[in-house]
C-alpha cells in the first residue's frame, strides 16, 4: 500500500509520519509509539486518532488501540478506546476503510463490542463519514448525536 494510493479522508489532515520498509508502507502511530504496516483500515485509524486527540483534546494517555475485549466467550479487538479518569469507558470507536460501507451491521459489530466494556459513547467511521450515539445502560439504548463529545476536564 503506497500512501498516494489511499484516499483523502473527510478528517482534518495532518503530518503524517511514514517510511517504507521492504515492500511495506508503514505509518507511524503515535499512541503506541511505533510504525505499522499501512492498510486502508489503519490510514482512517491514525486519522481518527488525531481528530480525538488534537481537535476533541483527548489526553494520549486515556488511549487504548486495538485492544482486547471478549463477547460470548469470543475473543474481539476494539479499534480505538478512550476512557474515563476512573478507568471506565468512555469512547468506543469502529473504524472501517474508506471504500467499505457504514450499514447496520457495522452498528451492529460496535454494539456488540460495547455489551461488555459499557462505553458512554459509541462510534463509527470510515474516514468519510462518522456517526457517534450515547449510550444509556440503564435502557440498553443508543441515541444518536451530531457531535462528538469534546474531552472535559
Amino acid at each position: 500500500m503506497l500512501l498516494h494510493d489511499l484516499p483523502r479522508l473527510n478528517l482534518p489532515a495532518f503530518d503524517v509520519r511514514w517510511k517504507e520498509a521492504g515492500k511495506n508502507t508503514l505509518i507511524w502511530d503515535s499512541i503506541r509509539k511505533k510504525y505499522l504496516v499501512l492498510t486502508p483500515e489503519e490510514w482512517v485509524r491514525q486519522h481518527f486518532i488525531h481528530l480525538l486527540h488534537t481537535h476533541l483534546h483527548y489526553p494520549k494517555a486515556w488511549f487504548k488501540i486495538e485492544s482486547g475485549l471478549s463477547y460470548n466467550r469470543t475473543s474481539k479487538r476494539s479499534d480505538i478506546l478512550i476512557l474515563n479518569r476512573d478507568g471506565s469507558a468512555r469512547l468506543l470507536v469502529e473504524c472501517k476503510a474508506a471504500e467499505i460501507p457504514l450499514s447496520a451491521d457495522v452498528l451492529q459489530q460496535v454494539s456488540i463490542y460495547n455489551h461488555s466494556l459499557q462505553a458512554d459513547y459509541v462510534a463509527i467511521t470510515n474516514g468519510m463519514k462518522h456517526f457517534v450515539w450515547k449510550f444509556f445502560p440503564d435502557q440498553n439504548t443508543y441515541q444518536p448525536l451530531r457531535d462528538f463529545p469534546v474531552y472535559q476536564r
